[in-house]
């Protein structure tokens, strides 16, 4: 045996990596119990983001985001550096592909990911693991999922989110129709991707959404209203996934007529989205 004064250095080193390893170890189960917890309570996450140093966004990638990019215009400057840091990584993320001889730009690559940012602001986990090709055609294109020509489409099995810049630049034309391509797509893919995660942002988005079907199959007046006002196109009504797009577009174009005719609609979309920023 040892006496006290003559353990060797290196048993003393590994006895205090194992108590470092196991109290950090502890920690993080902690903190991810209380994280957890906290999602499953308040339907928010404990934390958004942990992220200095910040992504440095181009200078004219930021002029584009400025002038045509209504969202990023009314964030305060704090909120803008976020945006850039996580456009950067979005973009960085995913392969952008150009169709039918389209030449890719700098302006379809930064605006159809700064939607993608836009809807997942509020979430923790912004990177929409679900999406690893971003297609952009120049106008409508043909499909095979149907035989027929779209104007846009989320593929879950390619993990593929395919775009006519025709019509994505279109719906950011008119600002309150409550009709946006490309917020219509993204939409989609956040919603498979809500299915196939369970990081906290999925979990609220998929919960919520569930609290609100379950909630609109009980409010029978409510559903009526719904159907007879005609404020939510008649296209959300084909299933639970159009559902889901129609009313984020909803959301993000119209939001004070959408609370005021509809609050707890616009409640649990908000909850979705943990969309608590300027003119929301």
């Amino acid at each position: 045996m040892f006496e006290p004064n003559e353990i060797p250095l290196f048993y003393v080193v590994m006895v205090v990596f194992m108590v470092i390893v196991l109290t950090s170890f502890i920690i993080y189960a902690l903190i991810n119990m209380i994280d957890t917890g906290y999602v499953l309570i308040k339907r928010k996450p404990l934390y958004r983001y942990l992220l200095p140093p910040y992504k440095k966004l181009p200078a004219h990638q930021q002029h584009l985001l400025q002038s045509q990019f209504r969202f990023y215009q009314r964030l305060s400057e704090k909120e803008k550096r976020v945006f850039h840091h996580l456009l950067v990584y979005f973009m960085q993320s995913k392969k952008f592909v150009g169709r039918n001889n389209l030449d890719l730009t700098d302006e379809m690559v930064v605006l159809t990911s700064a939607t993608a940012i836009m809807l997942t602001f509020g979430f923790r986990d912004y990177s929409l693991k679900m999406i690893k090709h971003i297609i952009i055609y120049p106008s409508a294109f043909y499909s095979e999922t149907n035989d027929m020509h779209h104007k846009g489409e989320y593929n879950p099995r390619l993990q593929a989110l395919v775009l006519s810049w025709e019509h994505f630049v279109a719906g950011y034309s008119v600002s309150n129709d409550n009709l946006n391509l490309g917020i219509h797509e993204f939409a989609h893919a956040i919603h498979f991707n809500s299915l196939k995660n369970r990081d906290a942002s999925s979990t609220i988005f998929a919960d919520t959404f569930k609290e609100l079907s379950a909630f609109l199959s009980e409010e029978t007046e409510l559903r009526q209203r719904l159907l007879a006002s005609g404020y939510i196109r008649d296209y959300a009504y084909t299933n639970a996934f159009e559902f889901v797009a129609v009313i984020i577009e909803t959301f993000i174009e119209t939001p004070a007529e959408f609370k005021a005719q509809f609050p707890s609609v616009y409640a649990k979309t908000k909850q979705m989205l943990n969309f608590n920023f300027e003119g929301y």
